[in-house]
C-alpha cells in the first residue's frame, strides 16, 4: 500500500511543524493576543516576511526546479497587491465620503457619491473619473478573483508566446525583465488609472474594521500570511515531487533530451510559470495591506532581481532554502535600513548602514555564488548522515557464485 504524501516527504511535515510553532510563538508575544513583547510594527514585519518567503518559493520552483530564470516574477506579486489595493482604497474612501456627506440636508445620490469618491482618489493626478479598470473595485469577491486571474492570464499569455517560440536561457530572462520594465513604466504614468507614481496608499485601513486596532489587524494578517505560506509550501512540494517533479527537473538539466523522449516540454514549463505567477499574486495581495502602500517602484525590474538573489543565497532547488534566503535577507534589510544596526565611526568616515546595506547584500551574493553555490540550505548537506550500504547477501545472478556478498559490499563501498 502506497504511503501518504506527507509520509513520503517528511521534510514537508517538519517545515509545517516549525511554521506552526513560530506562528504560535508570535501569537503569544504579540500585543493583541499575548504578552506584548513584540510590537505591532514588528508583527507586521514578520507577516510581510512570510509573504516574501512565499513568493521566493514560487521563484525557486520556476528557476531552481524548472530552470527558467524569470526576472519578472515580482511583477506578478505587485499585480496582486494592486488588485486588492483597489478595493481597499475604494471601500475605505467610500466610508469616509459617505460619513462626511451624511450631514447634508439631502442625502447624496449614488452618482454624487461616486463622483466624490473619484475626486478623493484621483484628485492627486488631476482627475475625478474612474478608469475602466476600476469597474469592479467596489466588489471584494471580484477583486479577489482578479488577484488570481490577472497574474495568471498575463503569465499564461507571455509564457505561451515565449515557450512556443522556444526562447530559453538568457534571452528568456531578458524578455521577462522587459515585460516587467514595460509594466512599471506604464504604471508610472498618471493616466494609467492607478495614480501614477503616487500609487495606492492607506491600505492598512481595512474597510468595516474601524473598531479594530492595528494590533489586532496585524496579527490577523500574520495568521493569513502563515497559512498562505504553509499551503503554498505543500502545493509546490507536491508539484516538484513524483513524475511531474522528475520531468520538471529533467527540463532544467537537459531540455532537448526530455523533448526527444516525447514529453511536451512547453506544457510543463507553461504550467510551472503560470501557477507560480498566481501564487506570487496571492502573496502580494496579503503583503501590501500590511505594508500600507504600493507604487510602481515595487514592480521595477530591480525587485525581481532581488528575488533571484534571495533564492540564490538561500539555496536554489530547495523549497526550504528559498524560505531561509528570503527570511534572512528581509529581516536583515529591516534591521539595517530601519536604524537597528548602529553606525560605525572610523574617524575619517562614518558608515551608515542605510547607505551600505545594498553593497553588503551584493558582497553576500558574490560570496555565496563563489564559495557556497548551494546556498545556506546547502549547509544541511554537511550535517546529513548518510545511510550505510545495506549488507546484501546471496548470489547476484542466475548462476551460483556469479557475484558474491563480499563483492557486493565492496562495490557498495566504492559507490559511497
Amino acid at each position: 500500500m502506497q504511503r501518504s504524501f506527507f509520509l513520503r516527504h517528511p521534510s514537508v511535515l517538519i517545515f509545517i511543524g516549525f511554521l506552526a510553532l513560530f506562528t504560535l510563538a508570535v501569537t503569544l508575544l504579540a500585543d493583541a493576543t499575548g504578552t506584548g513583547a513584540l510590537s505591532t510594527s514588528f508583527v507586521k514585519t514578520l507577516g510581510r516576511t512570510l509573504c516574501l518567503c512565499l513568493v521566493a518559493i514560487a521563484m525557486d520552483v520556476v528557476w531552481g526546479y524548472c530552470g527558467i530564470l524569470s526576472l519578472g516574477h515580482f511583477a506578478f506579486f505587485g499585480i496582486g497587491g494592486y488588485a486588492i489595493g483597489m478595493w481597499l482604497m475604494y471601500a475605505r474612501t467610500e466610508e469616509i465620503v459617505a460619513a462626511s456627506m451624511a450631514a447634508r440636508p439631502l442625502p447624496p445620490t449614488p452618482q454624487e457619491l461616486t463622483d466624490a469618491i473619484g475626486t478623493q482618489i484621483f484628485g492627486v493626478v488631476g482627475s475625478s473619473d474612474f478608469p475602466a479598470i476600476w469597474a469592479f473595485a467596489h466588489s471584494l469577491p471580484l477583486q479577489l478573483l482578479a488577484v488570481v486571474l490577472v497574474p495568471g492570464l498575463l503569465a499564461l499569455v507571455f509564457g505561451w508566446l515565449a515557450f512556443r517560440s522556444r526562447v530559453t536561457g538568457v534571452y528568456l530572462s531578458i524578455l521577462t525583465q522587459a515585460m516587467t520594465l514595460a509594466l512599471s513604466l506604464y504604471l508610472f504614468q498618471n493616466d494609467s488609472g492607478l495614480r501614477g507614481n503616487n500609487g495606492l496608499s492607506g491600505l492598512q485601513n481595512i474597510p468595516g474594521a474601524a473598531e479594530l486596532g492595528q494590533d489586532v489587524i496585524s496579527i490577523r494578517f500574520f495568521w493569513a500570511s502563515a497559512l498562505a505560506l504553509g499551503l503554498g509550501y505543500v502545493l509546490f512540494a507536491w508539484v516538484t515531487s513524483g513524475k511531474m517533479g522528475s520531468v520538471i527537473r529533467a527540463i532544467r538539466d537537459d531540455e532537448a533530451r526530455v523533448r526527444f523522449l516525447g514529453y511536451h516540454v512547453e506544457s510543463y514549463k507553461l504550467f510551472v510559470f503560470t501557477i507560480t505567477a498566481i501564487v506570487a499574486g496571492i502573496a502580494g495581495a496579503i503583503y501590501y495591506p500590511q505594508a500600507g502602500i504600493i507604487n510602481p517602484a515595487e514592480i521595477a525590474p530591480i525587485a525581481s532581481i532581488y528575488l533571484a538573489v534571495w533564492v540564490a543565497i538561500g539555496g536554489r532547488g530547495r523549497l526550504y532554502g528559498a524560505v531561509i534566503g528570503a527570511a534572512a535577507v528581509s529581516l536583515l534589510s529591516s534591521w539595517f535600513t530601519g536604524g537597528g544596526a548602529p553606525p560605525i565611526d572610523l574617524g575619517f568616515y562614518r558608515i551608515l548602514w542605510t547607505d551600505w546595506w545594498l553593497v553588503l547584500l551584493g558582497f553576500a551574493f558574490v560570496a555565496v555564488t563563489l564559495f557556497f553555490p548551494k546556498g545556506i540550505g546547502g549547509l544541511f548537506d554537511l550535517v546529513m548522515i548518510r545511510r550505510p550500504v545495506e549488507d546484501r547477501t546471496g548470489d547476484y545472478g542466475p548462476d551460483a557464485g556469479a557475484w558474491r556478498r563480499d563483492e557486493g559490499r565492496e562495490e557498495g563501498e566504492e559507490d559511497r
